[in-house]
């Protein structure tokens, strides 16, 4: 009987495990997929779709692709900037590889490499390009994961800047 009570109680810790390691693999799928959203909804120009994956308020920090020094923004001036810059005439592709996951109970970051250009005619070479790194840091919600903090640190790029710099006409 001792026997028989030892071994159900294995069953028991080996199915907590398993639940534990599927909660956190749940999760880590979860915010994996967040900043994939973010940018085929920037990309398809679906800037409510891109904006419900943030928090009210974001940290950014694109100083080593702006200038501007990094700061705490209502995401939707995030996403309103956004709007302007990629508007109808301009296109853009994103993407990321290489996406590593931290979860520390209810926040998250996601470390990431990523590629993306930007194309709008009227000013000589019609692209520019831009390699660098992500960081994006989340916070569970009872609305599920939602990005607090996004970094981009540029690590090369090229073509004309002007693409980069003007915003989309209204067409």
């Amino acid at each position: 009987m001792k026997f028989f009570k030892q071994f159900l109680l294995g069953l028991a810790l080996i199915g907590c495990a398993q639940t534990a390691v599927a909660s956190l693999l749940q999760d880590e799928l979860a915010v994996l997929r967040i900043p994939t959203e973010i940018e085929t909804a920037v990309d398809a120009k679906d800037w409510g779709r891109a904006r419900s994956h943030f928090a009210d308020e974001v940290a950014v920090d694109f100083s080593s692709l702006s200038g501007q020094p990094p700061a705490t923004i209502p995401s939707d001036d995030l996403i309103g900037g956004w709007a302007a810059n990629l508007g109808p005439a301009k296109q853009s592709h994103h993407q990321r590889g290489h996406g590593l996951v931290q979860i520390d109970g209810d926040y998250a970051t996601v470390y990431s490499q990523g590629y993306a250009w930007n194309k709008m005619e009227g000013n000589g070479n019609p692209l520019w390009e831009v390699w660098g790194n992500y960081t994006h840091t989340l916070v569970r919600t009872a609305d599920g994961w939602k990005v607090t903090g996004f970094t981009f640190e540029m690590t090369h790029e090229r073509g004309n800047s002007w693409v980069r710099d003007t915003p989309s006409p209204a067409e």
